[in-house]
């Protein structure tokens, strides 16, 4: 089999595990409601947390990352084996990751890619996956937003992975990641501005009923009419 065609079926495999979304698996398997129908109505990690279930939460969290690294460390293990191109292994950090964002098992709506992405540059470096996620870390625990944090993670993936390697395709791949990340992330950023984003480990207020009082109107005294003497 031609190495081209072997990249791209390895692309397709990690296309079609990124689009496996253990938001959904975890809020099934705990009897929790779909994580599409309340919150941000984001299938992923933060969303779930909002459920009140902790344990669903970090199961989610943990299927995201692992899908990520798995994919791409599947990759980097056996591309030299196989003798397959170099840029195998950036396409398919693109494929596990855009599985996650537009799943086919979801009709193509699927999570903002966060954990799948700390699991892609775990997998890439773990050094740089570390770095990403202490950005990550410190600015949630400081703002407790994880948009926020989401946010300014992407950013600064990019400028990592220039620092540790300069120019070449894998940086390329973070950087598409990165900028994707942060289009996905662009209605909280509006949201932040406007103080309306909410933050971790807080619950969707129900809107409040519209209730409209109603003034009883004040009984009229008959008047009475006098009588012709």
């Amino acid at each position: 089999m031609p190495p081209s065609l072997v990249s791209a079926l390895a692309v397709l495999a990690a296309y079609l595990l990124g689009s496996i979304s253990f938001a959904l698996v975890a809020s099934r398997l705990f009897g929790l409601a779909d994580p599409r129908s309340y919150g941000s109505k984001n299938p992923g990690a933060t969303n779930v947390l909002r459920s009140g279930h902790k344990g669903a939460a970090i199961f989610t969290l943990i299927g995201d990352v692992a899908k990520g690294w798995l994919a791409v460390f599947l990759a980097s293990h056996y591309a030299p084996q196989y003798g397959l191109p170099d840029y195998t292994v950036g396409l398919v950090a693109l494929g596990v990751f855009f599985g996650h964002v537009y799943p086919v098992f979801l009709g193509f709506k699927g999570g903002k890619g966060v954990a799948t992405a700390a699991g892609v540059l775990l997998a890439i470096n773990l050094w740089l996956g570390l770095a990403t996620l202490g950005t990550w870390l410190c600015v949630a625990l400081t703002s407790r937003y994880s948009s926020l944090a989401a946010l300014m993670a992407a950013a600064a993936a990019p400028v990592f992975a220039i620092l540790a390697w300069g120019k070449d395709g894998i940086v390329l791949a973070i950087g598409i990641i990165s900028m994707t990340l942060i289009g996905k992330h662009w209605p909280n950023l509006q949201r932040l501005m406007a103080g309306s984003e909410p933050q971790i480990g807080g619950k969707k207020q129900t809107p409040a009923s519209d209730t409209t009082s109603v003034k009883a109107a004040k009984p009229v005294k008959p008047t009475q009419s006098k009588s012709p003497r």
